[in-house]
């Protein structure tokens, strides 16, 4: 209001600490801005003379902030400028002498989602950015000469309309926020910019310019550098399409806390799942440092994150880079790379750093959370748990459901459960997640109910790993027939309501396991009686009666199904073992492989003879191996049982492990041995030649016909595994006693597919024939995305991708560049980088049927297992229960709708399906290359 201030700094020069005047603010200045970002001043304001001030508090301050945010940015935008600190200024600021000296930018802590994270732009981008501006100059569109705040702004454009303009370009591009994701691309490399540098991309009327039209060039693109554009068009919008999502993750993690929506929360969130060193952090924690923390990116190796003995101020994961660990008087200790974290015991003991964080290389990218941050969320989470103790012991750990977690769950359905004992949980949820009233009756409402709160969904598909089926069913019939003395009949009927209908979400959920198990068949019909002499006491379990009689119904029929495939039979032939001899013989739809169907096989010794046994699936390793001992008149103590691969890698079986025949791999063999013969083991001659699959040349058949039946196949196969099988997968067979046959033959066609691709393009001579082979499997991939059969594509692409495929110079260079940019397309999609991000973008806009990519389900599976404890202080870790439900649902998603595809013209209908279930296939790395290399000899 009056009078003048001096901004200063302290900074230190060798031993000595200097301090600098950065400017002066004088009537109408405003300072302190700060305040928004909860952050530590950076710079002394004092006064020169007698001074006026209005003040601002920050709650007041933030709460304005909220209610008039686009005013209020401008307001902010106007104090940097007008305080020396706008972005002009932001390398060097002048002194009162009128010397440069080096200096902080207003908010170093705070990352700017307008400004570039590079120096300057890669080289990929730098190419994309320049074609689309020779574009969009060649036809004249949007980018015009307009006139800003009375200033003229060369050759720019609002975001609404390049949104537009891309999406006219492709139909690949789906989508507005794809299609700004892909320009937020090119801005975080300094392509394009906000015309006032104060915005990052966005579907808006905001105005941008590639960077050449800043300096002011002028000139039309001549014709050859358009027909060079039009040419990269497509694999250019390829490489945006697969950088847009990051670039747009970026852009969310650089706004602050309270810029982010509902929808940017739960992106971030989505990413921590996969992020290592947030593994051991409970969901609800994620969801509160989704809301603060940071992308930060640094472009120069060298650069000094912090100094060993500065304050800890921030807890950062490398995303992207590595840094070198650095002590005094010891050098580089350690050095961190991706995924990998660092400072957070400075944090957690509030103690200087016990180190110096220097950048190994460039364009290094972190996640960060700072320590007010970091404190709060600890604390706050322990505020929000809920002990319940019995005995002074924890038997249930719940957490209150927060506002900003997305999911809307019903008034009632206040916490969530973390962890507790198996029984204890149970409990909770009969009496919180089932109604006693007898209202809902297993309809609509008993679904909408499961879909906002899954604890009962992950209950169900998870409580074999921490509750057996036999202590399960013990405690149902417990609470059932709770004992009556004493007790209200409303209580009674209550409980024997939330029983029932448990049951009957337990069945329909888990189906035929439930049917398999005799202790819970037991159940099921002592239930049944129970409830129909309970049904002549008390008239109000009408409903109940009804639900149950709908088990019961399911019980019979399952059944008799089982009867009417009594004595079914497996094969796995002797040589190789293409999936459809996985089959009883029969030309019917497959049915699920059960425990106790047989299989026949063969089991070797070390001189190679052989015996053939007809078992159970479910017959352990020690029960083979002494079977098969007996047949081949091995007398010896200390037996193994043994796969021999095609490669002559051997992997001993557990004696406990079951569903030894079905886990073989492609060309895999059992052996019984000796121990201390083990190593005389080696593979038969058989095993590194092809499979026996069906005679026939894959150019006698349409591209899309084969792709037709190939869907149908895998479908069939994928539906007859059953959840529990990912489960049994993951914690190992033997933990359960259960087969993963069906698992086993989905993944195996998996593998099957991928060698079969390497296979014929290897044992193809002819160079041109080997050409037209290597696109016709390219056009399979396009057809196989285009039925959803995600399986088969990823086991094509990872086909082509092999190294005795991808040596193949000559060949590649003699196809069409169409295709060989459509499978740059499909690689791009596959890629394993930010945990298969590319390919998880892409399925999360399916709908179903779709056939997923089954080995990155197990990959989730196992990530969540290994990298949560299953049991906490003695409780179950619900957390994780859930972490896995979560995978499960996956496969229960991508089957809710019945696979309907309209079949292509018939030609040969009977000869591409005998084909494509019986490939041939060699599996061998060593011998595929060896052949790849006869066919195009390594150049000197």
């Amino acid at each position: 209001m009056s009078g003048s201030l001096e901004v200063r700094v302290t900074q230190p020069e060798t031993d000595v600490k200097t301090t600098v005047t950065l400017c002066t603010l004088g009537v109408g200045a405003t300072f302190g801005e700060s305040i928004l970002q909860d952050l530590p001043r950076d710079t002394t304001v004092v006064t020169q003379t007698n001074c006026e001030l209005l003040r601002v508090e920050q709650q007041d301050f933030k709460l304005i902030w909220e209610k008039n945010r686009e005013l209020m940015n401008d307001l902010v935008s106007n104090c940097k400028l007008k305080n020396g600190f706008g972005s002009g200024m932001s390398g060097k600021g002048m002194n009162h002498s009128g010397s440069s000296t080096p200096r902080r930018s207003l908010s170093p802590d705070q990352p700017n989602p307008a400004e570039p994270i590079t120096d300057q732009p890669s080289q990929a981008i730098g190419r994309i950015g320049w074609a689309l501006r020779i574009l969009l100059l060649s036809q004249n569109t949007c980018l015009k000469d307009r006139k800003v705040s009375g200033r003229l702004v060369r050759r720019c454009a609002p975001g609404t309309e390049l949104v537009e303009w891309l999406m006219n370009l492709s139909p690949g591009i789906h989508s507005r926020p794809q299609a700004a994701g892909m320009w937020q691309a090119l801005l975080e490399e300094g392509v394009i910019s906000h015309v006032s540098k104060e915005q990052p991309f966005k579907d808006k009327c905001f105005l941008y310019r590639f960077w050449q039209d800043e300096e002011g060039a002028t000139a039309l693109p001549p014709s050859e550098d358009i027909a060079t554009a039009e040419d990269q068009l497509m694999e250019n919008l390829g490489t945006l399409v697969n950088r847009g999502p990051d670039a747009y993750l970026r852009m969310i993690l650089r706004k602050q806390g309270h810029e982010r929506t509902a929808d940017d929360l739960e992106i971030i969130y989505e990413e921590l799942l996969h992020i290592r060193a947030l593994s051991h952090l409970s969901n609800s924690v994620k969801r509160e440092i989704a809301s603060v923390i940071v992308f930060e990116a640094h472009p120069k190796a060298g650069t000094v994150l912090f100094h060993q003995g500065d304050e800890g101020r921030s807890w950062y994961i490398i995303v992207r880079g590595s840094v070198d660990v650095v002590i005094h008087g010891k050098g580089t200790v350690n050095t961190l790379h991706e995924g990998d974290d660092f400072g957070k015991l400075a944090l957690i003991n509030d103690a200087p750093r016990a180190a110096t964080i220097v950048l190994r290389e460039n364009n290094c990218h972190f996640l960060r959370v700072d320590k007010e941050n970091f404190n709060r969320i600890l604390r706050d989470v322990e505020a929000n748990t809920v002990r319940l103790k019995e005995h002074g012991k924890d038997v249930l750990i719940l957490e209150k459901i927060t506002s900003n977690t997305k999911q809307v769950f019903s008034s009632h359905f206040k916490y969530t459960v973390m962890a507790g004992t198996p029984q204890k949980m149970l409990e909770h949820l009969l009496e919180t997640r089932l109604d006693g009233r007898g209202t809902m009756g297993g309809g609509d409402n008993f679904i909408i109910a499961t879909a906002q709160d899954p604890f009962l969904d992950d209950f169900l598909l998870t409580h074999i790993v921490f509750l057996p089926t036999h202590q399960l069913v013990e405690e149902l019939d417990k609470y059932y027939n709770i004992d009556y003395s004493n007790q209200d009949k409303e209580f009674i009927l209550a409980c024997k309501r939330r029983v029932i209908q448990f049951v009957y979400r337990w069945v329909t959920t888990i189906r035929h396991p439930v049917f398999e198990d005799d202790i819970a068949v037991e159940f099921l019909e002592d239930l049944a009686h129970g409830l129909e002499n309970d049904s002549t006491q008390f008239n109000s379990l009408q409903e109940e009666a009804s639900l149950m009689h709908h088990v019961m119904s399911q019980l019979r029929r399952y059944q008799e199904d089982r009867k009417a495939h009594e004595g079914q039979k497996w094969k796995l032939p002797p040589l190789g073992q293409p999936i459809s001899l996985f089959s009883t013989g029969d030309d019917t739809n497959r049915t699920i492989i059960m425990p106790q169907d047989d299989i026949i096989f063969r089991v070797y010794c070390a001189d190679h003879t052989y015996c053939t046994l007809r078992l159970p699936i479910d017959s352990t390793a020690e029960t083979i191996k002494l079977v098969a001992a007996d047949k081949l008149k091995i007398r010896e103590d200390e037996l193994l049982l043994v796969e021999v691969k095609s490669n002559g890698e051997r992997m001993v079986f557990r004696d406990d492990d079951i569903s030894i025949p079905t886990a073989l791999t492609i060309n895999g063999r059992i052996f019984v041995s000796p121990k201390e013969h083990l190593d005389a083991l080696t593979c038969l001659n058989e095993q590194e030649e092809a499979t026996q699959g069906i005679e026939g040349d894959i150019e006698m058949f349409g591209t899309k016909e084969l792709a037709y039946y190939m869907t149908l196949f895998d479908w069939e196969l994928f539906w007859c595994v059953h959840e529990y099988e990912l489960l049994y997968h993951t914690f190992g067979r033997h933990h359960f006693g259960q087969i993963t046959a069906n698992l086993d033959v989905f993944l195996r066609r998996f593998n099957e597919i991928q060698f079969w691709v390497v296979t014929e393009i290897c044992m193809m001579s002819s160079l041109s024939k080997r050409v037209a082979v290597l696109r016709k499997f390219i056009k399979l991939a396009a057809y196989c995305r285009e039925f959803q059969n995600l399986n088969a594509f990823c086991a094509i692409v990872m086909g082509l991708s092999n190294v005795a495929v991808s040596r193949l110079s000559n060949t590649w260079d003699k196809l069409p560049s169409k295709f060989r940019k459509l499978f740059t397309e499909f690689e791009s999609m596959i890629d394993p980088s930010r945990n298969h991000r590319a390919y998880r973008v892409s399925v999360g806009k399916l709908q179903p049927p779709v056939v997923p990519f089954m080995p990155l389900l197990l990959k989730d599976m196992t990530f969540t297992h290994e990298g949560n404890k299953t049991s906490l202080d003695g409780l179950v870790n619900f957390e994780k229960m859930h972490m896995l439900a979560q995978t499960m649902r996956t496969i229960r998603f991508c089957r809710s709708r019945h696979l309907v595809l309209d079949p292509p013209s018939p030609k040969s209908e009977g000869e591409v399906k005998s084909y494509i279930s019986c490939l041939r296939v060699i599996d061998n790395q060593r011998i595929l290359t060896s052949m790849s290399q006869k066919l195009e000899p390594r150049r000197s």
